[in-house]
């Protein structure tokens, strides 16, 4: 076989594989379309292997899929820009088909293609697939091109876009709910498409057609559509023509259209300004808050932190928190979650420590006991947001006693957001302070349960060793610490490693030479042989930092002794360490 031949046998295994009945294997051929196209060149390109792929749209769903992708990104491989129009036909049956991800990657596909078209083939090949698809007697065509309206409207010619106006206003009047949706849907961006003089003549009347289908999940994509098409009007067309559908939409029938319109308004806050928020939209904001529907509730309680932000902490304070104060006692947990995220979050914007002590550290308490753990937890993740407002006395008086809790908490994740927490806590209580309260702690999570809590508690001494320096090390944590290095348990052994190890990195060289090098230098003996190999794997990582001189007489020969022992995985890491070492 030639030279030349055994380059393109793999081709040609490819190219065959497209055809191959196992559809792992066409799933491989079709994701290295790129390749194909390569080796067989522009031409055969065009001539071949595209009108091949026009007739597989028979296919896995799965398939399907990774070919309406791999088809987006083949126009450098058929000629370029000028030669793309021959990937349309391909996507266009795929644009058909009954599953959903297969059309909206074809419909991706041709937009990007769309993109790169001149505006004469966008008018010989693009446009005419567009309409035809619109006319469609299948649905599925139909909903398709909704999504393909926006990207062929602006380089047209008047008398096309007069056309795909006239289409788009079809689709959105069109019998079947599921075209009527996705015309909804793909209205902003079609919108941000038209002409000024057309916004409100052609786009606000279906906007208002789609506002009263009656289907709820055609309604719910309208308002889906205000936060574009308010930032299209403006200040005054947004008050006329957008707020009413908004306040009206806030006591659908369907929860899903408030839940929508709750997710929704606070885009419409920055275009209509502080004095319509004000009046108009903060009463309806308050109602979302007290929604029946807790899906509803949910949505609107995460919007929270942004709406106090834009109206301000005096209004807040007056209207939405009593919202919030008793959304804390919710009887869903999810949105007891959703006020456990924000309530920290909004802190900051009453601005004074008593403020917050009144009004927000209340909630937080309560919180901060919920049974739930996803509340608990959402709480402490933001603690650092509350605890730089309300002060040291504060901190210490009333959610200390939280924290300290929360430490023993059964769930793990808790115990670890509570970990993660501790290095910003000891800033601000200081050694003494965090080491009468908070210290113990400490040293008790490295024989948790769990092990995620057990390293992350070693990695918490090295960050509280930065701050409180290598005296603090030497004086309060090795006293409670080393006595536990001979533990019964080899796994508790190992993190104990894990945690002298870590601060070994930041003390000073004199401790880390005459305290926690010699305590490793001892488990070169123990009877587990995980203990003996971790202990390597931590000394190769501790060698940059030890003196080269204690290196060459100390270690060295501790680990050449090591790369004798009976186990096999002892002796391998002791021989990485040691090549570390040299």
């Amino acid at each position: 076989m030639t030279e030349s031949s055994d380059d393109l046998y793999p081709i040609a295994v490819l190219i065959d594989e497209l055809k191959n009945d196992d559809v792992v294997i066409r799933l491989n051929s079709i994701r290295r379309l790129g390749v194909i196209a390569k080796a067989l060149g522009p031409e055969r390109t065009r001539e071949e292997l595209i009108p091949f792929l026009r007739e597989s749209t028979d296919d896995e769903d799965e398939a399907l899929q990774v070919l309406a992708e791999q088809l987006g990104d083949l126009v450098p491989y058929i000629g370029g820009a000028d030669f793309a129009f021959h990937l349309l036909p391909p996507l266009e049956n795929l644009a058909t088909v009954e599953e959903t991800v297969v059309r909206e990657k074809a419909v991706e596909s041709l937009n990007k293609i769309a993109a790169q078209l001149n505006p004469s083939l966008l008018e010989m090949h693009y446009i005419p697939l567009v309409t035809r698809l619109a006319r469609e007697e299948w649905f599925t065509a139909r909903v398709s091109s909704c999504g393909l309206f926006a990207v062929a409207y602006q380089p047209s010619s008047a008398e096309i876009k007069a056309e795909l106006r006239t289409g788009y206003n079809a689709l959105v009047k069109d019998e079947t709910p599921m075209v009527r949706r996705a015309a909804a849907q793909h209205l902003g961006a079609y919108a941000e498409k038209l002409e000024n003089e057309f916004l409100v003549k052609d786009v606000m009347t279906m906007f208002a057609e789609l506002c009263d289908d009656d289907q709820d999940s055609v309604r719910l994509l309208a308002v889906g559509s205000c936060s574009s098409l308010s930032k299209l009007l403006g200040k005054e067309g947004c008050i006329s023509k957008i707020l009413p559908t908004v306040q009206k939409f806030s006591v659908d029938k369907s929860w899903r259209v408030r839940y929508m319109v709750a997710q929704q308004v606070y885009e419409l806050c920055e275009v209509i300004g502080e004095e319509v928020t004000i009046k108009e939209l903060v009463p309806l904001y308050v109602k979302l808050l007290k929604d029946n529907e807790a899906e509803v509730r949910v949505a609107a309680a995460g919007k929270a932190a942004e709406f106090c932000s834009f109206v301000g902490g005096p209004l807040s304070l007056k209207e939405i928190l009593p919202a919030l104060t008793e959304l804390s006692n919710d009887t869903s947990q999810h949105v007891r979650a959703a006020i456990a995220t924000v309530v920290m979050v909004i802190s900051p914007i009453f601005g004074n420590a008593d403020t917050v002590e009144a009004s927000v550290l209340p909630i937080i308490l309560t919180l901060l006991r919920d049974e739930y753990p996803d509340v608990r937890l959402n709480i402490i993740s933001n603690l650092q947001e509350v605890s730089s407002i309300i002060g040291i006395q504060l901190l210490q008086k009333n959610l200390l006693p939280a924290i300290v809790a929360l430490a023993e908490d059964r769930h793990w994740r808790v115990r670890l957001a509570i970990i993660n927490y501790f290095p910003l806590l000891a800033k601000q209580l200081g050694i003494f302070s965090f080491n009468d309260i908070l210290g113990k702690l400490c040293i008790q999570w490295l024989e948790d349960g769990v092990s995620t809590i057990r390293y992350a508690a070693a990695h918490n001494l090295k960050r509280l060793a930065e701050d409180f320096g290598s005296d603090w090390v030497q004086e309060f944590v090795f006293p409670k610490m080393l006595d536990k290095i001979q533990h019964p348990h080899y796994l508790f052994r190992m993190t104990i490693l894990e945690a002298v190890a870590a601060m070994a990195t930041v003390v000073s060289s004199e401790i880390l030479t005459t305290v926690l090098l010699p305590e490793m230098l001892k488990c070169n003996k123990d009877k587990v042989p995980n203990v003996r190999f971790h202990v390597c794997q931590l000394m190769k990582g501790l060698i940059p930092h030890v003196d080269p001189t204690i290196v060459e007489s100390t270690i060295k020969p501790w680990l050449t002794d090591l790369q004798e022992d009976d186990d096999h995985d002892v002796r391998f890491y002791a021989r990485d360490a040691l090549t570390a070492a040299l």
